[in-house]
């Protein structure tokens, strides 16, 4: 009983992550039924079915708000679901010993580049309102399909720091199409563990607390998308899933690491975070202050010469209010 309120919990605080910031939904779902013993296949279809009741309730959600762009759901919704087929084809032909290692793998690498990205980056917004290409969404779309059947997440941190940093559209948008978009990946993901796994492995009791928790998120999420600073949540999600990950590979028959190297190298993780979040908190703290955002001297050339004195904008306090 204790694990199916902690999974609802889990749903609930993964779908007003996801829901706001456009990824994790996946990843951190998928970390914790991992972390708590179950196949990686199984684990991956677990949060897949759980993800066809919230992604369609995110994306009526985001609809409602006028956060959606139809016409990227559908260039970049269709290749992303034959991407999620696939990977979750080859993922469930996997043996378990090898599967856990390479999934917490590409957890981890995602968990890092959200980490980064949302600590370090900020948003070029100078080609806002131009087209986006089927040349640029359909290998985007097959990449992260894959990557998120056979990683049980990865959707989000592939297609929305993608779009973010095209510039082409604006951030409350790129997190409304590309939640509204997973419910193709969602259901195509679904499709191809159940033909090949049957249900075995499933726990159907896990994915009613998951679906549950993420229903009731949903609309949440999509109002907060206009109100909370992605920097600060990207960094302190990202922490999250790249200390459970090496935890799991750490402890993993690859690696085996001794008690001593394991907790050294939790440490450094924590420190890392904890000083990412920080960081991240600072600058969005002073880009508030400043009445907008505004990009170091370092990697802004132009504040030595004549716009030194104006701020550019290169990053989001909060992702809805472009």
């Amino acid at each position: 009983m204790r694990t199916l309120v902690l999974l609802g919990l889990v749903g609930l605080a993964a779908q007003l992550v996801d829901g706001s910031l456009g990824m994790a939904y996946g990843v951190t779902s998928t970390t914790l039924l991992l972390a708590i013993g179950a196949n990686p296949a199984a684990a991956s279809a677990t949060v897949h079915l759980a993800e066809i009741g919230t992604t369609l309730a995110s994306g009526a959600s985001h609809w409602r708000f006028g956060n959606v762009d139809w016409k990227v759901v559908l260039k970049i919704g269709i290749p992303g679901a034959i991407g999620a087929f696939a990977g979750a084809t080859v993922l469930a032909n996997l043996s378990t010993e090898v599967a856990a290692p390479v999934m917490s793998i590409i957890l981890l690498s995602l968990g890092l580049y959200v980490l980064i990205r949302f600590t370090l980056r900020g948003l070029d917004r100078k080609n806002l309102g131009k087209p986006l290409r089927k040349r640029f969404l359909t290998p985007l779309g097959l990449v992260g399909g894959f990557l998120d059947a056979t990683g049980g997440g990865g959707w989000g941190p592939v297609g929305t720091p993608a779009l973010l940093a095209s510039g082409r559209i604006e951030p409350r948008k790129v997190i409304g199409s590309i939640d509204t978009s997973e419910f193709l990946v969602a259901v195509a993901a679904s499709l191809g563990f159940l033909f090949a796994l049957g249900s075995q492995g499933i726990d159907f009791a896990w994915v009613g607390v998951l679906l549950l928790g993420g229903l009731i998120a949903a609309p949440i999420a999509a109002w907060l998308v206009r109100h909370i600073p992605p920097r600060v949540l990207g960094s302190a999600v990202g922490g999250v899933i790249v200390l459970t990950n090496s935890r799991t590979l750490l402890r993993s028959d690859w690696i085996a690491a001794p008690d001593a190297v394991r907790f050294a190298v939790y440490a450094l993780i924590a420190v890392v975070w904890v000083a990412a979040v920080v960081y991240s908190v600072r600058r969005h703290l002073a880009e508030r202050d400043v009445g907008g955002p505004v990009l170091d001297k370092a990697n802004n050339p132009a504040a030595d010469g004549e716009t030194a004195g104006t701020p550019a904008r290169v990053d989001e306090p909060a992702a809805g209010t472009a």
